[in-house]
């Protein structure tokens, strides 16, 4: 079954970047409950090592490990990647879950708020990729797994000014995680691409788009019944614990009472 198909990941390190929060941290605990050892960052620490506690207490056979780690910024990510190959070996699964949409359209925006979409959802994610990929031929890792969390605004255009750079954003997730599976296959290497594009997950994601406006974010998540992050857990382990041969492309996923 399904927990057999997870045993080959027992003891073996993941990287869940974002962890502190939201789909992070359900796939962070996911993952130590299949008995993987996680490398969870975010720039906030504290609510990953409550996590970690939890983790530790419900005795889940894995372990979490909390890292503080601005992703928009390329030094502290390397030097991330060097503490995971000093402590751990390496990484062996890598889930670029953080990213963040902030309300700027493109008519008016903030260039700022464009830039950390930027930095975040893209770079950091390119950055995570490579690093990830350069720990696992160091190793000569040939099953590892990266896997994006996009969303199915890199899949279409909602007429919501506040989400089309956010947008944009992730149709370069789309594109990165395709380029990817392509370079990987000719590497000639058995590391899978994969990405998990969600419509609406209950999570603190629309919290911060409006972060001015709560009751707008809270409208968002009460009009239907949402995904919830162990949802996305979920998927992330069908996603892992597919046979050597198949790759899955992409899930897309959305609440079934969801419009667009």
């Amino acid at each position: 079954g399904r927990t057999g198909a997870m045993e080959r990941w027992t003891g073996r390190v993941a990287l869940v970047t974002g962890a502190s929060v939201g789909i992070g941290a359900a796939v962070a605990r996911a993952l130590v409950q299949h008995g993987m050892k996680v490398v969870g960052c975010a720039r906030s620490v504290d609510k990953i090592e409550k996590l970690a506690a939890e983790c530790q207490s419900a005795g889940y056979p894995g372990t979490l490990i909390p890292y503080k780690c601005d992703l928009s910024n390329e030094e502290e990510i390397l030097s991330m990647f060097s503490a995971i190959r000093t402590l751990h070996q390496g990484v062996d699964v890598c889930i670029n879950n953080a990213g963040l949409a902030r309300p700027e359209p493109l008519l008016s925006g903030k260039t700022e708020g464009w830039r950390t979409m930027i930095d975040v959802n893209v770079m950091a994610v390119s950055i995570c990729t490579r690093e990830a990929y350069q720990s696992m031929k160091e190793r000569n890792i040939d099953d590892g797994h990266i896997i994006n969390i996009n969303s199915m605004n890199g899949h279409s255009v909602v007429p919501q000014s506040v989400v089309h750079f956010y947008s944009a954003t992730k149709y370069a997730v789309t594109a990165l995680t395709e380029g990817l599976r392509q370079e990987l296959r000719e590497a000639r290497t058995h590391i899978r691409a994969t990405c998990i594009s969600p419509g609406l997950v209950e999570t603190g994601f629309a919290f911060k788009l409006h972060d001015n406006d709560p009751e707008r974010a809270a409208a968002t998540y009460e009009s239907i019944r949402c995904l919830k992050a162990e949802d996305m857990a979920n998927a992330v382990i069908y996603v892992l614990s597919a046979p050597p041969h198949v790759q899955i492309g992409d899930i897309q996923m959305r609440p079934t009472e969801q419009v667009s």
